[in-house]
């Protein structure tokens, strides 16, 4: 069964949990809200969000883990975790390279980015997973501690984490996907040439579902309890984006609305509302 979230494209703490509301009334399954370097915070939006709700998932699309410190990572994610009764979703990715990061700190370049996310995860769940824990990096070192530990987070091992594992057509071999297949979730991309973005058909995305589940056979993971979150735009233009039917027999169990498209206007607002109060899309899968 395919589930369904929206991405909030704009909106201050106050619009998000009104918008969370009004979301979980009209039947979605998630709302998501995403991380700026400077502006609205999304896990204070979200935990606005949990205190007037009850049973709409609350997540991050996306944390750029290599620019956060693993430990407040797991603080603020277990946290919410605990005050929401166990409904966080951690969606993680490398981030994407833009003035609104740039401003404020430099770009260490991929290869380090691709390095700050595996130990930054890495240490996110050894925190969750309890003490004592002890992690020694490149970039991050821990060593256990007693000192006013918090209690576990609702959801164990930890609240899960949707990874973005981009597949580079022709490449040897996969390391994105990799990546991805040792969590929870996978956002999946492709990158062709000039192209990058998600999964151009329903077949390609099975072929590339394949490649994951066969990484995570091979690494002894179990195929069932992992997602594969698709996101594209319902309510959009674009005619392949409502054939869900053919996106979920190609492996997706999310339906990630989201309008990118729609300004911070009264029309754009408007906009989003519609969609929202519309509901997950009305189709059998």
């Amino acid at each position: 069964m395919m589930r369904y979230g929206f991405v909030m494209p704009f909106g201050a703490a106050s619009d998000i949990a009104e918008h969370a509301v009004m979301a979980e009334s009209s039947g979605w399954d998630a709302i998501f809200d995403w991380e700026a370097v400077w502006g609205d915070d999304a896990w204070i939006a979200l935990t606005a969000a949990a205190m007037v709700t009850d049973h709409i998932r609350l997540g991050t699309m996306l944390t750029p883990v290599p620019r956060v410190r693993p430990w407040d990572l797991a603080s603020r994610a277990s946290s919410l975790d605990r005050l929401s009764d166990g409904r966080v979703i951690v969606g993680a990715g490398l981030g994407a390279l833009h003035e609104g990061w740039t401003a404020f700190e430099p770009d260490e370049g991929r290869r380090v980015r691709v390095e700050k996310m595996d130990e930054g995860l890495a240490i996110y769940a050894g925190l969750m997973a309890g003490q004592p824990f002890s992690y020694a990096g490149k970039h991050y070192q821990v060593t256990p501690t007693d000192f006013m530990l918090p209690a576990a987070p609702v959801q164990q091992p930890h609240p899960p984490v949707w990874v973005v594992g981009a597949a580079k057509v022709g490449a040897p071999r996969q390391p994105s996907l990799e990546r991805a297949a040792r969590w929870q979730g996978w956002l999946p991309q492709v990158v062709d040439g000039d192209w990058r973005g998600r999964p151009r058909s329903p077949d390609e995305l099975a072929s590339l579902t394949g490649q994951v589940l066969r990484i995570r056979e091979d690494s002894g993971l179990p195929r069932e309890h992992f997602d594969i979150c698709l996101e594209g735009e319902f309510y959009g233009t674009d005619a392949g984006d409502r054939d869900l039917a053919a996106w979920a027999e190609a492996g997706a169990t999310w339906w990630i609305e989201g309008a990118w498209g729609l300004d911070d206007s009264a029309a754009g607002r408007a906009e989003l509302q519609r969609r929202i109060q519309a509901g997950p899309p009305a189709v059998s899968v």
